[in-house]
């Protein structure tokens, strides 16, 4: 379907307007292919990965067509599978929201529980929520669905790899008036299938090519480091780099790693799980307003980031799997752009490294650097076939 913008999709044309003034004039390929249908009412199911758009793919139909809400009973419920995630898209989707008197909420964990439940006596019409909390306060009769009139499952995948997807169907069980449910996930296979046959009545099914991210979207470097000079090497990455997030397997990693990049000049910030909520969304507002240049994340805190322009992503500790660093590389390559994915590799991890390259059906040589290496001023420059040759 070829459109020129929002309004040949039904979007009103006061929504269309606040879209306007964001400087959003034309949809992607994701939100072309599923508002219209979204607001005819279908069930809809797109499969697209994170920075494709879904955002305002969901929630242009649902600010459109929400009804009024009564204290505690949204109308509106999108479920995400972390907090950063309900923030983000609460955020992106407030301008709209203020144009119907929509009120939106990220209700979410280890935020204080007394002002989200103020809020929701208040009254909200669209509820953005991870699971758990949201279980939490519909035990405590703080929260009804019985209003609910249109639900998402945003990035079902995600949600079925942190182990969410019992108290996904809980929620859903518990939604018993008509309602329309929209799914968003990057595959649509295993327990994410299961949702779709269980929790949809024959949904428009969308999906946008080379959605998953891919390993031929990327540019790959990996380079043979020293132990004493791993941290040296990836603070010469980042300094000339736009913005970098780099990766270790553990919290205790990340906040070590972060200390000894801001040693070397680097201004850094840890992103992981035993943070202090508001401790995550100021590393992430100030790696998204360029005040860091790097964070320095876990795996399953990655998921939670957002974050557009991304130009380089740097493995400090080697994945624990192929599916992983697909995922921590796909950071560097959203919404079409492509990005510099470099893995940082200590003599006992060549190996592990190898057999992750094979699995990947990926051929790079793994080439010794120095920090005072001037080729890692410009890794995308650099053909390191050559010089391994």
């Amino acid at each position: 379907m070829t459109t020129t913008g929002f309004s040949d999709l039904g979007v009103d044309a006061d929504l269309v307007s606040a879209l306007a003034e964001q400087g959003i004039e034309s949809p992607f390929p994701i939100q072309s292919l599923t508002i219209a249908d979204s607001l005819a009412g279908r069930d809809v199911c797109g499969k697209a990965k994170t920075g494709s758009g879904k955002t305002l793919a969901f929630g242009l139909p649902l600010v459109q067509m929400l009804s009024k809400a009564q204290p505690g009973s949204p109308t509106g419920l999108v479920l995400v599978p972390t907090r950063e995630l309900a923030v983000q898209v609460c955020r992106e989707l407030e301008p709209l929201a203020a144009c119907r008197g929509i009120r939106i909420h990220a209700i979410y964990g280890g935020a204080p529980i007394e002002k989200q439940i103020s809020a929701l006596q208040r009254g909200v019409e669209f509820v953005v929520a991870t699971p758990g909390r949201m279980i939490d306060l519909i035990d405590r009769k703080e929260l009804s669905v019985a209003n609910i009139e249109r639900i998402v499952i945003d990035e079902a995948d995600r949600m079925a790899d942190m182990g969410f997807m019992p108290q996904v169907e809980w929620i859903l069980r518990g939604i018993k008036g008509k309602h329309q449910t929209l799914l968003f996930s990057a595959t649509l296979d295993g327990m994410t299938a299961g949702l779709i046959s269980r929790y949809q009545t024959d949904p428009a099914m969308y999906a946008i090519d080379g959605d998953e991210p891919t390993v031929a979207e990327m540019e790959h470097r990996f380079l043979a480091v020293h132990e004493m000079d791993r941290v040296r090497v990836a603070a010469a990455i980042i300094g000339s780099s736009h913005r970098t997030i780099i990766f270790t397997r553990t919290r205790w990693g990340a906040d070590k790693l972060a200390r000894a990049l801001e040693d070397e000049g680097v201004d850094a910030a840890p992103i992981h799980g035993d943070l202090r909520q508001e401790k995550r969304e100021k590393s992430l507002r100030d790696f998204s307003t360029g005040k860091i240049k790097a964070l320095v994340a876990t795996d399953v805190a990655a998921r939670g980031i957002h974050v557009d322009d991304v130009d380089v992503v740097i493995h400090h500790d080697p994945p624990s799997d192929a599916k992983t660093y697909v995922h921590r590389s796909g950071r560097t390559a959203r919404a079409g752009e492509s990005g510099l994915v470099v893995s940082l590799v200590l003599w006992n991890e060549e190996l592990e490294v190898r057999k992750l390259m094979r699995r990947l059906g990926m051929k790079y040589p793994i080439v010794e650097v120095f920090s005072n290496d001037p080729r890692l001023t410009d890794l995308n420059a650099w053909d390191p076939a050559a010089d391994a040759a």
